[in-house]
This record gives structure tokens, C-alpha cells and sequence, in this order.
């Protein structure tokens, strides 16, 4: 009984030396390097592993700011310049500053301005909805509504509002990611500059259907008149197929686009409201001075002539 124990100790003992030595031997043979400034980058990185960056997550972006030599083109959206600065004093490259962006909805059909022609009654999500027919309206370019790109961010900087059936985007906590952009089948979601306070100029729609048909499916959409690009003086509105498309970089933000839109397709985020009424205001109140002054005239030339 005892020969049996020992015999199975030094058994057990034996083969646990040989598998130490096989792991040991295939370890080094199998060995692969890896850079010590790869786990330096990756800890500075944020560790959103969102994918804006066209990596599938952050280590493998870490590996890709080490082992390319111009990384101008590399950029992480979620940390920004700050982030992207630190990567290039680890690695002694330059890098190339970028304006920060925040996704923006080119679509208002809310459920009052597009109404409903149909009801689908299969899987909700906008990616099957695309898939199988054009959406419950008669609008094929709009949003679906079905909260795709709510459920893919990763940083709670969308919901959905029940009131309009459309995405809200909350600014302050967009990272920039673009994972929405990506997920959006309609491609309704687009990244713009933040620009200062946030002011943004772009328009709402991207319907491609000539003026009579868009306008018949929804209240608020382009329709291709092109009085936005006749007005605008930085030449920054297009139309092309039938849609305006206003670029981002040569607009100036002064909204007078937005003034002749006659459908007001055309957004404008965070500006101050405008002073136009009391300028109205003043203009009649010079009018009706102007009308007192006109019967008191009157009145004193009367009683002259009497």
C-alpha cells in the first residue's frame, strides 16, 4: 500500500517536471516581443474601446501609434487633442491638432410633420426595418425610430424622444466616436465641428425627392429651391439631387440661410434669439409718433382757419 502512494507521488511529480519543461521550451521558442511603449500608450489611452478611432479597440490602437512612424493620420476622438499629445511626447512623433466634432441629426420628421402611412409589425431595430421596407412613412431618407444609435453609444449622449420618435443628442457628453454614424442605416447622423458655444448651421433633411413629393411626405423637408445658396455669401451651400448641403468649413454662421428657408429645414443650434421684434416694435411706435404728430398738425390747422 505504501509502494502504491509513493509510486503515485513520484509519478504525478515526474510528469509535472516534464510539463514544466515542455511549457518552458515552447514559451521561448513561441516567444513574441512586444514593445514596452505599447502598455505606455494604451494606459494613457481612455479605454472607451468605441472603435472611433478605426480600431477595434484600444490596445490594438496603442500598438498601431507605436509601430507606425507618421501618425498624423491616427486620432483618438474620445480623448481629443489633450490625449493625442501625450501618445507623441511617449513616442517623439508629431501630431496633427484636430477641431473637436459632435454628431448632429439631419432628420426633423417628428411624428406632427411626417405622418405615418403604414405600421410595421416585425423586429424593431432600424437595421431590419432598412433591410425589409422604406419606414412607416412616406419619407425612404428619414429616420427609422428604432433607436439604433441609442443603443451603441457607450457614453449615454443619445435617447429617444417619445414625443417625436426621434434621437436626441445630448452635446456636452457626445465623445465623438462616431459608433451612431456608423450604426445609422439611414446615415441621418453626421459629425460636425463643435464650433464655439456650440453654434451650429446645417440642414435637417436629407430627402432627395423633388419639392412637391418631399414637401407631400414631410412638412419640414428640403425642397430644392436653392434660395439658401443664392443668399449665401461664402458660397457654402450646394445642392446636390435635389438637397441643399451646407459645408461646415466655409460657413460662417450667418444664418441667412436660415431666414429664406421657406420649409425651415435648416437648423440653427445655440445662437441667441433674435431681436427682431423689437425692432418691429420700434419701427411702429416711430409710425404712430409720426401718425400723433400728423393729427395734432391737423387739428391746430383746423382751429386756424376757423
Amino acid at each position: 500500500m505504501t509502494d502504491s502512494v509513493l509510486y503515485s507521488v513520484f509519478l504525478l511529480a515526474s510528469l509535472g517536471i516534464v510539463a514544466a519543461v515542455v511549457l518552458y521550451v515552447v514559451s521561448k521558442k513561441f516567444y513574441v516581443y512586444e514593445n514596452p511603449l505599447i502598455a505606455d500608450v494604451d494606459e494613457i489611452l481612455p479605454g472607451a474601446n468605441c472603435a472611433g478611432c478605426g480600431s477595434p479597440g484600444c490596445k490594438s490602437f496603442a500598438e498601431r501609434l507605436v509601430n507606425t512612424e507618421d501618425i498624423s493620420d491616427l486620432f483618438c476622438p474620445v480623448g481629443g487633442n489633450d490625449i493625442m499629445k501625450e501618445v507623441a511626447a511617449i513616442l517623439g512623433k508629431e501630431v496633427v491638432e484636430r477641431d473637436p466634432t459632435v454628431a448632429v441629426l439631419r432628420c426633423q420628421g417628428s411624428c406632427e410633420v411626417r405622418p405615418k402611412t403604414t405600421e410595421y409589425q416585425g423586429p424593431r431595430t432600424c437595421a431590419i426595418s432598412a433591410m425589409v421596407y422604406s419606414g412607416e412613412t412616406d419619407c425612404q431618407y428619414g429616420c427609422l425610430g428604432d433607436g439604433d444609435c441609442v443603443k451603441v453609444c457607450k457614453f449615454d449622449a443619445m435617447y429617444m424622444d417619445e414625443a417625436t420618435g426621434l434621437p436626441v443628442i445630448i452635446t456636452d457628453n457626445c465623445t465623438s466616436c462616431g459608433a451612431c454614424v456608423e450604426e445609422c442605416p439611414r446615415d441621418i447622423i453626421e459629425m460636425r465641428p463643435r464650433n464655439k458655444r456650440d453654434l451650429k448651421v446645417f440642414v435637417g433633411c436629407l430627402n432627395e425627392d423633388k419639392g412637391g413629393i418631399a414637401k407631400k411626405s414631410c412638412s419640414v423637408a428640403c425642397i430644392g429651391c436653392s434660395k439658401c445658396e443664392d443668399i449665401c455669401p461664402k458660397d457654402a451651400v450646394v445642392m446636390v439631387n435635389n438637397l441643399a448641403y451646407i459645408d461646415p468649413v466655409l460657413c460662417t454662421l450667418c444664418r441667412k440661410c436660415v431666414d429664406v428657408c421657406p420649409t425651415h429645414s435648416i437648423i440653427e443650434t445655440n445662437f441667441p434669439p433674435k431681436k427682431v421684434k423689437k425692432e418691429v416694435e420700434k419701427k411702429v411706435e416711430v409710425k404712430v409718433a409720426v401718425v400723433k404728430e400728423q393729427i395734432v398738425a391737423e387739428s391746430k390747422k383746423s382751429k386756424t382757419d376757423a
